[in-house]
């Protein structure tokens, strides 16, 4: 009787969920949505942005009827408190959609619905706080995994399969309802998620749909035999969102960035750098996740050793060393040598370095004609003063040793061009 009203449950959460997505996009994709005051985004932006709250309806409205239907008598106690604390998770990540919130108060609420769903399971002091402190972790690092169209979805949607067959093969169906149903319900917002996008999961869908994969595997892993290696086998379940986390925390550490500001450093941004699509970074990353879900399951199931375990880890580790080789920050940007140049300055100054060199090359001219013209002088030989004719005085007329002609005129030197004889003839008529 479980087992049919589990399968009810699912069926019902695919129609739910396509039902109210299918709406919530067609008034997201209305043609004239006026933006809201103030210059804030408009509305169609945020129902897209909001769109998981119709995941989180269809979901929990098919859980919460199998559940007041009996689908849960063995263990209503534990998914009762399990569905509540997932929608304490989700309202107020729709809250944060709305308007952001501190991250503070969204751990605060996510630690109080752990503390219900581990006080409600019964589960020992120890195991308690190491079932909150797993499902805070896991929750949020399946939150990251929203940064690109369909892939929380997808990883969500294998993850939830891996729990459902753990949950049979335990023995315990009663704790398959929520996983059942978080199969049915992301397969049907799948189908508005995928890329391009139409509608997104965002912090509500996002925080729910971690928080109940978290929370089932602490309570499917509770309640397993003594002889099943649990402990190993269902952690390996949220191998693909904690490399994710891992992968931004040490890129981020290594750039000296805070850890907790929002920057395209995760999986599929760093595929995109490589030129995989969007679409094909959602299917890489789903197929990565569901290489450790089927192994573990195996393991859980006893059909494996755990050791096979150790294969999808170290895998895992050298795809995470891999990405960490794709660039994922921009260079900083370095300032220009001097302040407020500009292309007009450049254009300006062109103009004076030919001047320069210009005159540079006049002078060397200038230079190289007055070279010319004394060894044009120096080569004209002194003329012969005439016989009989007597020196001028010393400080009187042209100075001693001067050359002269036959009439006792002082000798022109020639011009810088000129020739030895012609500048003889001018002389020559002078006297």
């Amino acid at each position: 009787m479980n087992v049919l009203g589990i399968i009810a449950s699912g069926v019902a959460a695919l129609f739910i969920t396509v039902a109210l997505a299918k709406s919530a996009r067609r008034v997201a994709l209305r043609p004239h949505i006026p933006d809201e005051p103030g210059g804030r985004a408009p509305r169609a932006e945020a129902l897209r942005r909001t769109g998981g709250a119709t995941a989180v309806l269809g979901i929990g409205t098919a859980a919460g009827a199998a559940l007041w239907l009996g689908a849960a008598d063995d263990a209503a106690g534990s998914v009762g408190g399990l569905l509540a604390g997932a929608g304490a998770v989700a309202a107020l990540g729709l809250v944060h959609d709305l308007k952001p919130l501190w991250a503070a108060l969204r751990l605060a609420v996510q630690t109080a619905a752990a503390v219900l769903v581990v006080c409600l399971a019964g589960l020992s002091p120890a195991a308690g706080v190491l079932a909150v402190v797993w499902i805070v972790l896991v929750t949020n690092a399946f939150a990251l995994l929203d940064h690109a169209d369909g892939l929380l979805t997808a990883v969500g949607l294998v993850t939830a399969a891996g729990l459902l067959a753990c949950a049979f093969v335990g023995g315990d169906p009663a704790l398959a309802l929520l996983p059942a149903t978080l199969v049915a319900g992301l397969a049907g917002f799948l189908l508005h998620n995928w890329h391009p996008a139409r509608l997104r999961l965002g912090a509500c869908g996002a925080q729910f749909t971690g928080f109940a994969l978290a929370a089932s595997g602490a309570l499917i892993q509770a309640a397993a035999p003594s002889g099943r290696a649990a402990w190993a086998a269902l952690p390996a379940l949220a191998t693909v969102a904690l490399a994710d986390s891992a992968l931004v925390l040490i890129s981020r550490r290594r750039a000296a960035r805070s850890p907790l500001r929002a920057t395209d450093d995760h999986i599929a941004h760093r595929l995109r750098r490589v030129r995989v699509t969007v679409p094909g970074a959602a299917v890489l990353t789903a197929l990565w996740a569901g290489v450790p879900v089927a192994t573990g399951a195996l393991v859980y199931a006893e059909l494996l050793h755990p050791a096979f375990l150790l294969l999808p880890l170290a895998g895992t580790a050298a795809a995470v060393y891999a990405l960490l080789r794709i660039p994922a920050y921009a260079p900083p940007r370095t300032a220009p040598p001097r302040t407020g140049s500009s292309h007009t300055g450049s254009s300006r100054t062109a103009p004076s370095r030919t001047a320069t060199s210009r005159a540079s090359q006049g002078r060397t001219i200038t230079a190289r004609r007055r070279t010319e013209a004394a060894d044009a002088g120096a080569a004209i030989p002194a003329a012969a003063p005439a016989t009989g004719v007597k020196g001028s005085a010393p400080g009187r007329g042209a100075p001693t040793g001067t050359a002269r002609t036959a009439a006792g005129h002082p000798t022109v030197p020639p011009p810088p061009n000129g020739r030895p004889a012609e500048a003889a003839t001018a002389a020559a008529e002078r006297g």
